[in-house]
């Protein structure tokens, strides 16, 4: 008896301990209450209300989750929904902003205080949630850390070194806030570190030496911050497998990086030099990004078959010299760009863009190939190959100082003719020899007079090769009359956004497009001409050529009005659109080629974004304003009117272009390519449905059965789940209500091209799985 009621005494209490085994602390429920109340009752808390002495058995929805031992709180994740994209709000200045951050009476010092006191922490995401103000150095307090994400916040100021202390760290992620000091010196103290992930921040100064002392890392993500200066040395990095430093302003050669790299992205700095033949010996390498830097010399050849390998961007750099005949190419190499180069050469084979399903990009090069878009010979042979980068800086600098003495002094001379001789001057000597005083512009039209005056292409992001574009000519009217019939009916092509356009041919064979539109009864005729010099510039292989352009001031109907003809390459394929429509189902495009015209389209608008000043916006984004030529490559059309907008007649332009008090910005163009990726996707917007019905329908892009309703069948069947994930993805960003919400030209260019590489792989891996089944077979 005595036995029994031992036994029983000694279950209950084991039941006892059991059951409290999974309650918290007092103190720490406590905490945790205090918590919610500072982030002001995020929604995922809601949960909490009526489970006070039961947390660590609540279920754990996407967004909050903890886990507990020993009657405490081990693990917070907590994602609030604070939109991330608001952090790239030009708005935010250091206070509380509506609707975005907390509220003013947030006390972030506060916050961090409380949370310490949970000092078994181990894991803590605090995502979304509108935290704002400088770090609190009493995190360190959270010696047990291992894991601790803050991204998508408003954290600013310098990451406190008090943080150093934390050496259990494995992962630390600060993306998408404001920290705005440098990299810490102190990150190799963090012994354990694997993961360093602190994109999109304003960190600048010099990447710290001692970066490359912390042996357990396999990520490294300082992209799009304000770096400069040359990247360490990581290759004894042994662990890395991830290195990003995309759009900085890093300017030193390439270093040596470590041989287990699989992903590596530097592009949009200022690297030089040559690309090392140490990075041959990457034989972990999947995706390798260089684009957008100032690299020369010859590519080394063994980079094109290394045996991970499937994705070499090396576009946008000074690389010049030929490629070996027999080049090879790894059997998983699905992307290859290196368009907008000094490449010569025969291309060889297995670049051939007709053998098998890889991309290959090789635009603006002079490769000898029947493929268009190449520069003659001679561009690429203009290639100083003796002089080293600080001998180009010496002479970039040199000739800054020349030019501002020349500049003062001709503004000089140009003042005192001006004063005396200005009666006497003519129209031409005017516009040939200075810069002229343009009228005050219409402030809706978003372009001031100061910047069209200045105007200029940005030549790093213009090196798609003015030299070897066509000479831009001043046409007589007459010419243009005998080219096109005087204008006859038969060789309409169309109307479009701004004006009529016309089919026509030169004397010396060639077909143009030449549109006519009707000048602004007031313009001037000298503020056109800078801007037509300005449109002129505009040089891109995916944007349609302006050849030149006639101003026909003959007596009209009504005296006061003028024409204004441009004239324009001749692209012969019909518009995106009809390749889009189901009336002509044999030239219906799949999904690889409808990426293929994303990408170039997208490639246009950046360089029309960010490769001119001031930028051109409103660039009229539509499927029918999206020209494919007779190799498949798209050209866009209609864009650049803006510039010329205001001195046009307001009645030639159709749509939102005329809208009153409409202000342009960069977002409108990423907005209207929004629907372009959806007409992609669901195939041409008919009149009875439009844009109100497709926004709609976005939601049913969240499931299968819903792609299969509205995406359509020619896409569901030529594409891979993923890489349609990828654009769907990214057009709900484009078409986001609120413009703060939507990516940059860029971001949409870098998905698109991912999407391409993803179904470029999937087509592989299709074609190799059939050939075996037909070898079993």
């Amino acid at each position: 008896m005595g036995c029994s009621n031992f036994c029983v005494l000694v279950l209950l209490s084991w039941l006892l301990l059991a059951s409290s085994s999974h309650q918290l602390k007092s103190y720490e429920t406590q905490v945790l209450l205090q918590l919610r109340k500072h982030l002001e009752y995020p929604l995922p808390l809601n949960i909490w209300e009526n489970n006070y002495a039961d947390f660590c058995s609540l279920s754990s929805p996407p967004q909050m989750s903890i886990k507990c031992e020993n009657d405490s709180v081990t693990e917070l994740r907590i994602v609030g929904d604070k939109p991330a994209i608001a952090k790239v709000s030009s708005e935010f200045s250091g206070f509380a902003i509506p609707n975005q951050t907390l509220s003013q009476r947030f006390s972030v010092d506060s916050f961090i205080t409380t949370l310490a006191r949970l000092s078994n922490l181990r894991v803590v995401t605090l995502v979304s949630l509108g935290i704002w103000g400088p770090l609190n150095d009493k995190i360190h307090r959270l010696y047990m850390l291992e894991a601790l994400d803050m991204s998508s916040n408003f954290l600013f100021g310098s990451i406190p070194s008090q943080m150093s202390r934390l050496v259990k760290l494995k992962t630390l992620s600060f993306d998408e806030n404001y920290f705005n000091g440098t990299v810490p010196e102190w990150l190799d103290s963090l012994s354990n570190l694997t993961v360093l992930s602190l994109k999109n921040n304003r960190l600048k100064g010099q990447v710290p030496s001692g970066v490359s002392r912390i042996a357990t890392l396999t990520e490294l993500v300082l992209s799009h911050n304000l770096l400069t200066g040359k990247l360490p040395d990581l290759s004894s990095l042994s662990n890395l497998q991830l290195l990003d430093f995309r759009d900085n302003s890093l300017d030193s050669e390439l270093p040596p990086l470590p041989k287990g790299l699989a992903n590596v992205f530097l592009s949009n700095n200022s690297f030089s030099g040559s690309i090392p033949e140490q990075f041959v010996k990457l034989d972990q390498l999947q995706h390798l990004d260089l684009s957008n830097n100032d690299l020369s010399g010859t590519p080394p050849a063994l980079l094109f078959s290394l045996p991970n390998i499937s994705y070499l961007n090396l576009s946008s750099n000074d690389l010049s010299g030929s490629l070996p005949e027999h080049l090879k190419c790894g059997e998983g190499l699905s992307l290859i760009d290196l368009s907008d180069n000094k490449l010569a050469g025969q291309l060889p084979d297995c670049l051939d863009t007709a053998a098998g399903n890889r991309i290959v990009k090789i635009g603006g090069n002079c490769f000898s190939t029947d493929a268009r878009n190449q520069h003659p010979a001679l561009y690429c042979q203009d290639v100083d190959k003796g002089k080293g980068q600080s001998r180009r800086k010496e002479i970039i600098i040199l000739a800054g100082v020349i030019g501002g003495i020349v500049i003062v002094v001709v503004i000089i001379l140009v003042v005192g003719l001006l004063f005396f001789y200005r009666r006497h001057q003519t129209q031409h000597a005017l516009v040939q020899h200075i810069a002229p005083k343009v009228k005050q512009d219409d402030p809706s039209s978003g372009i001031s007079s100061d910047l069209i005056t200045s105007a200029r292409i940005i030549s790093q992001v213009a090196k798609v090769g003015s030299q070897s574009s066509p000479s831009y000519k001043v046409f007589a009217v007459e010419d243009l009359e005998e080219a096109t019939k005087n204008f006859d009916q038969s060789t309409l092509l169309g109307e479009g956004s701004f004006g009529k356009v016309y089919k026509g041919r030169l004397e010396n064979g060639t077909f143009v497009a030449i549109r006519s539109l009707t000048l602004y009864r007031k313009c001037s005729i000298q503020n056109l001409r800078v801007r037509l010099d300005l449109l002129s510039k505009l040089h891109h292989p995916h944007l349609v050529a302006l050849l030149g352009h006639c101003i026909d001031d003959r007596m009209q109907d009504d005296s006061t009005v003028r024409r204004l003809y441009l004239v324009q390459e001749f692209v012969p394929n019909g518009n995106f659109r009809f390749h889009l429509s189901d009336t002509s189902p044999e030239k219906v495009l799949k999904w690889p080629d409808r990426l293929a015209v994303l990408i170039g389209v997208a490639k246009a608008v950046h360089f029309l974004h960010t490769g001119v000043i001031p930028p051109s916006l409103s660039n009229r984004l539509k499927t029918n304003n999206i020209l494919i030529d007779e190799h498949g490559i798209a050209k866009l059309s209609d864009y650049g009117m803006s510039i010329i907008a205001d001195e046009t007649e307001k009645s030639d332009a159709k749509g939102d272009a005329a809208k009153p008090g409409h202000v342009d910005t960069l977002q409108d163009d990423v907005y209207n390519f929004g629907f372009i990726l959806l007409e992609s996707l669901v195939g041409p917007i008919t009149s009875g449905k439009g844009e109100t019905f497709l926004l709609n329908e976005m939601t049913s892009f969240s499931s299968q059965d819903g792609r299969r309703k509205i995406v359509d069948p020619i896409v569901l069947t030529t594409s891979s789940q993923e890489s349609l994930s990828i654009v769907i993805s990214i057009t709900n960003k484009c078409i986001s209500a609120e413009a703060s919400g939507r990516p940059s030209f860029e971001d949409v260019l870098w998905n698109l091209q991912y999407a391409a590489q993803v179904q470029a792989t999937a087509d592989v891996d299709q074609k190799s799985d059939t050939a075996s089944h037909q070898s079993f077979g």
